[in-house]
């Protein structure tokens, strides 16, 4: 039974691991036994007791479902987890994504696709047309193409060694699209550097685009100040960012 919490509280609610999907060797998928009322680019602060608490953007919300990089010691007992294992969660938290425009072009790099793929499902449930470039350093690397594609998204897969999809990085195959003249907001998260490249690329296009920013975040409130970037908060202000000069100086 999915339980609907109401997430006003800045204390973390309990619930259990529902399943547990493989996405790659490094990347593992959590759907948990809740639901939230959420907006695509949002976030979850997930606490493991005695461990720590860290923030993972929402790739859906009803059931509420993560998806998690095996990078450190938090995400490496995370991993360990299993169905109807006790995990804590605090959120929906910070800003999310603003669907613009009837052709949508969203671009991911490596488990940057999470929060695209929550944007995606709801960009096909208003009838727009949804293109997703998934970019990775190889076919190992890749995350959620057949997500992506099950909700009627065109996929394009770029990867740094040629191994699947096309030979480069997601930024160029971006740019191959926008020239096309057929798309009217752009959606990104991954890298820093890929973010930048895709700021420059919009604002050359005159596009409307919105950036998910990937920051240290400790609190999750605006309180702690550790998400500080270009004079603000990643967690309150973002970390959703619309592409403008303000944007530009935080990438900085």
């Amino acid at each position: 039974m999915i339980e609907v919490i109401p997430m006003k509280s800045a204390l973390p609610q309990p619930t259990k691991i529902a399943k547990v999907i493989e996405e790659s060797a490094q990347v593992k998928t959590f759907v948990l036994e809740a639901a939230v009322e959420a907006d695509p680019g949002q976030f979850i602060m997930v606490w493991l007791p005695r461990t720590d608490e860290k923030p993972f953007s929402l790739v859906n919300a009803d059931p509420v479902v993560i998806t998690v990089a095996r990078v450190g010691p938090f995400t490496e007992k995370l991993h360990r987890l299993r169905i109807d294992d006790r995990i804590w969660f605090r959120g929906p938290l910070g800003r999310g994504f603003e669907l613009r425009g009837k052709r949508i072009l969203l671009i991911g790099g490596g488990y940057g696709v999470a929060p695209l793929a929550f944007l995606a499902q709801r960009a096909v449930g208003a009838r727009r047309r949804v293109t997703a470039v998934i970019g990775a350093r190889s076919r190992a690397d890749i995350v959620f193409p057949q997500r992506f594609a099950e909700l009627g998204c065109s996929v394009v897969l770029a990867t740094e060694d040629g191994s699947a999809g096309v030979r480069g990085l997601a930024t160029d195959v971006a740019e191959l699209l926008l020239e096309r003249g057929e798309i009217d907001a752009v959606y990104a998260c991954g890298p820093k550097a890929m973010l930048n490249r895709v700021l420059e690329i919009c604002w050359s296009h005159g596009l409307f685009c919105q950036l998910s920013l990937e920051k240290y975040m400790r609190c999750g409130l605006g309180v702690c100040g550790s998400c500080q970037r270009g004079g603000m908060l990643v967690c309150r202000d973002g970390p959703v960012f619309a592409c403008s000069a303000c944007t530009a100086g935080m990438m900085q």
